[in-house]
């Protein structure tokens, strides 16, 4: 094998010498879609029977396409389907207006991309939407020119090496959302009849009537199904013991988000007193908020979500930081995740170690409008395959695409 002649720097990713080297990228699409859902879908902090989506499209010079998508949610990130639109037509694509010699040298021009609003934010948080929308296209799309597999990403993470594996085949768990008796009891009898293992039943949207929903949840599920909660900010500081300690009978294992992000700190002395693990979710959005979450003290586990985190490079490398420092982490999602996300996350869950728990790849359980030619919805039991094919390894269903979009952007980059 012939290496190139360039010393490489401390910790750079060893390269052979390309056939070919990719043309730059000569157009931006960003749209704002509309994904009808098949059922109504309820949590303390919204509510959903349709999801606002971002789907941002990117062609090469020589034709190639790739795509990404985002789920802004003003909750979560601040952003909304607008402001993260505004930063796609604004973040600088010079690294990516000329020829790029392989996959490796892509990876490390994103590693360096900032978008407009981050910079403001102490969180470095604002704007990780649409950069996961806009990374996933510009790898989906230079992966498919080098004949390269999203997961290719990881080779050129020096950080994310100790956490490398791979693997063929993954298991999801379930969410029991919020809903009428007899929808929670459909839910919860779906999810042992399908074989999951684990599954997240959603709290908080009436906290009076959890300790019933539980008892009837757990009685449907029985015991050899892991039961952890999430509450989506419900709870204020002054009763997450409390309300923790009631619902500890139904053998739950871990609390996700109990409190609003501006007074997590209390979780610092909260961990001490409960014997479950308490797991950040809209207050991990970030590298940033990862070293807080570890120098203050209030976290055992991040739920990794790769919209909410600025997409695969950033999410690895918080894992990584996690991993470093014993703190737990699992992969979430977001309610309406298109196929493009679904394989986002196949290609993290499949080669990313350490995965206390897995949730996604809900599309033909969720979506009445699937975005992709190819179902990678996971099977019984909550098992998946990993995708080998080049970039995302999905291909978009171009007349789904267009009855779902209510507006295009387009952005020339000549």
């Amino acid at each position: 094998m012939t290496l190139t002649g360039t010393p490489l720097r401390p910790g750079a990713v060893s390269r052979s010498r390309p056939a070919r080297t990719a043309p730059p990228v000569a157009r931006l699409l960003v749209r704002h879609v509309a994904v009808p859902l098949l059922k109504k879908v309820q949590h303390a902090s919204a509510r959903y029977d349709t999801s606002q989506n971002l789907i941002v499209e990117v062609e090469l010079q020589d034709g190639t396409v790739g795509f990404g998508e985002a789920v802004p949610r003003p909750y979560v990130t601040g952003e909304t389907l607008e402001t993260a639109t505004d930063e796609l037509l604004r973040v600088s694509l010079e690294p990516f207006s000329y020829a790029l010699p392989d996959f490796a040298a892509v990876v490390d021009r994103l590693r360096e991309l900032h978008m407009p609003g981050t910079g403001g934010d102490p969180r470095q948080a604002f704007g990780n939407a649409a950069r996961c929308a806009l990374e996933t296209a510009l790898l989906d799309a230079y992966g498919r020119f080098f004949g390269q597999p999203l997961s290719a990403v990881f080779d050129c993470l020096p950080e994310v090496r100790p956490i490398r594996q791979r693997r063929q085949r993954v298991r999801y768990g379930h969410v029991i959302t919020a809903g009428t008796r007899k929808k929670e009891f459909l839910r919860a009898l779906r999810t042992r009849l399908y074989g999951f293992k684990d599954c997240k039943v959603k709290v908080g949207v009436d906290s009076s009537k959890d300790v019933d929903r539980l008892r009837r949840i757990r009685r449907v599920l029985g015991w050899n199904i892991d039961i952890r909660l999430d509450a989506n900010e419900a709870w204020g500081a002054n009763e997450v013991v409390e309300r923790i300690e009631e619902l500890l009978p139904f053998g739950i294992t871990a609390v996700e988000q109990p409190v609003k992000h501006e007074q997590v700190a209390c979780l610092a002395d909260i961990r001490g007193r409960v014997p479950v693990a308490l797991m950040l979710d809209e207050s991990l959005c970030s590298l940033e908020d990862a070293r807080r979450a570890v120098r203050e003290g209030y976290a055992d586990m991040f739920n990794i979500r790769l919209s909410k985190c600025g997409g695969l490079i950033s999410s690895a490398l918080i894992a990584a930081y996690a991993h470093r420092h014993g703190i737990g982490y699992q992969l979430g999602c977001q309610v309406g995740e298109t196929g493009i996300l679904s394989a986002l996350g196949r290609h993290f869950a499949t080669n990313i170690a350490g995965l206390r728990y897995l949730e996604g790849s809900y599309d033909r359980h969720l979506l009445a409008e699937p975005l992709t030619v190819q179902d990678i919805t996971f099977c019984f039991g909550g098992w998946a395959e990993a995708l080998n094919g080049p970039g995302l390894g999905v291909d978009v269903d171009r007349e789904s695409l267009e009855r779902v979009t209510a507006q295009c952007v387009e952005r020339g980059l000549d």
